[in-house]
C-alpha cells in the first residue's frame, strides 16, 4: 500500500519534471549573420515590456504586430505553427504589453493598465524599432482584440507608419455583431442535426423586438463559435486551438507560461478592458492618412468577415484592400500563412515607397 501511495504521489511530480523540460524557453534562431532573433523585457514608460523578434535579414522593413485579447501573446501560435515564415518578409516584432506574456511579474501594477498607457506605449515600442533599426516608418498589424490599440494608435499619429494592417479586425462589439455570430453558429448546428447546441446557443441569446439578437454570456458563445468551426482555429476546439498550444509550447518556460496565464486573466478585469468595450469603429474611426488593409480568414466569426469587408469599404484611405483567407477562421497568419504571407508581401510592395 505505501509503495502504491508513493507511486500515486509520484506521478504528477514526474510530468511536472517532464513538461518543465518541453517547456526550454527558446525561439526561432538563422545562420545567417544578417538574420535576427531576440526574446527580452525591457522598460516601456516605467513597465515591463516583452518583445519577441524574428527576421532574416535585418535590413528588411520592420512589422509591429500588436498582440491580440489584449493580453494574449501570440508568439506561441509561430512556434506551433511552423510553416508560417513571415520573417523572410519582415522583421517580425511581437508586442507582449505592459504586465503580460513574458512581461508578467506577481508585482504586476494592474491599475497602470489603461487605454492612454496602452497607446503611449505603442508609440515608445515604435519609436524604439524606429531608432534600433533605422527605419523613418515601421508597419503595424493589430491581430484581433489587438487590432482596436493599433487601429487607434495610427489615428493619433499616422506618421510613424507605412500602412495599417487588421488581422481579425475588430469592427463592434453591437447587436449586429452578434446576430452575425448567431446566424453562422445556427446555420452549423442546424445542417449538422446538432440540437444539443442549438439548445445551448438560444440559452445564450436574447432576441430582440428589431429583430437582432443579444449574447447573455461571452463565454458560451466562444465556446459555441469552437464548436462551429469559426473560433480561434477553424475546426478546432478552444482547448485544441489555444490552451493545447500554451502548455506545449516551447517559446516559453515554464515560469513563463505559468505567468502568461495570470497575465491573460488578468487583463481581462483591467480598466483597459472596460475603456474597449462598446465599439463601434464604423462610427468613430472613419478616415486615415495612411493606406489601410485588412485580412480576415473566411470562417471567422469572433471576428465575422462579413463586417470587416465592409468596414474596408466604409472606411477613407490613401490606399485599401480586403483579403479573405481560405482555410482560415480567426488567425490567418498561421492556418493559411501562404496565402497570408503573399498579402503581406503585396502590401509591402505597394506601399514601402509611398
Amino acid at each position: 500500500m505505501v509503495i502504491i501511495i508513493l507511486c500515486i504521489l509520484a506521478v504528477p511530480l514526474v510530468l511536472f519534471g517532464v513538461w518543465a523540460l518541453m517547456s526550454p524557453g527558446k525561439i526561432r534562431t538563422y545562420d545567417d549573420p544578417d538574420s535576427i532573433s531576440g526574446k527580452f523585457v525591457m522598460d516601456i514608460n516605467g513597465a515591463p515590456n516583452g518583445l519577441f523578434i524574428n527576421g532574416m535579414n535585418k535590413d528588411n522593413p520592420v512589422l509591429l504586430l500588436v498582440s491580440s485579447g489584449p493580453g494574449t501573446d501570440d508568439y506561441v501560435f509561430t512556434d506551433k505553427y511552423k510553416d508560417m515564415k513571415l520573417e523572410e518578409d519582415f522583421t517580425v516584432v511581437y508586442w507582449d504589453y505592459r504586465y503580460m506574456g513574458i512581461a508578467y511579474n506577481n508585482n504586476a501594477d494592474a491599475d497602470s493598465i489603461t487605454l492612454d498607457n496602452l497607446l503611449n506605449d505603442t508609440e515608445a515600442v515604435t519609436k524604439y524599432l524606429k531608432e534600433r533599426f533605422n527605419k523613418d516608418k515601421i508597419y503595424i498589424m493589430g491581430f484581433s482584440g489587438g487590432s482596436k490599440i493599433a487601429l487607434m494608435e495610427v489615428q493619433r499619429h499616422p506618421e510613424n507608419y507605412y500602412a495599417y494592417i487588421g488581422m481579425a479586425q475588430c469592427v463592434t462589439d453591437s447587436e449586429e455583431n452578434d446576430t452575425v455570430m448567431y446566424n453562422f453558429m445556427k446555420g452549423v448546428f442546424e445542417r449538422r442535426g446538432d440540437k444539443k447546441n442549438l439548445a445551448r446557443l438560444e440559452d445564450a441569446v436574447t432576441h430582440l423586438d428589431s429583430g437582432n439578437i443579444k449574447c447573455n454570456d461571452w463565454y458560451v458563445y466562444v465556446d459555441l463559435l469552437h464548436e462551429a468551426g469559426g473560433g480561434t482555429i477553424k475546426d478546432k476546439s478552444e482547448f485544441e486551438g489555444i490552451t493545447w498550444p500554451i502548455i506545449t509550447a516551447k517559446c516559453y518556460t515554464l515560469s513563463e507560461k505559468i505567468g502568461y496565464v495570470k497575465g491573460m486573466k488578468m487583463y481581462r478585469k483591467t480598466k483597459l478592458a472596460e475603456e474597449l468595450d462598446n465599439f463601434d469603429y464604423r462610427k468613430t474611426i472613419t478616415e486615415l492618412e495612411v493606406p489601410a488593409f485588412f485580412i480576415s480568414g473566411e470562417s471567422d466569426y469572433n471576428c465575422p468577415w462579413e463586417l470587416v469587408r465592409d468596414y474596408c469599404e466604409l472606411i477613407k484611405a490613401p490606399q485599401k484592400h480586403f483579403y479573405k483567407i481560405r482555410g482560415a477562421a480567426h488567425s490567418p497568419l498561421w492556418e493559411n500563412p501562404k496565402d497570408t504571407c503573399r498579402a503581406l508581401r503585396e502590401i509591402k510592395e505597394n506601399t514601402l515607397n509611398g
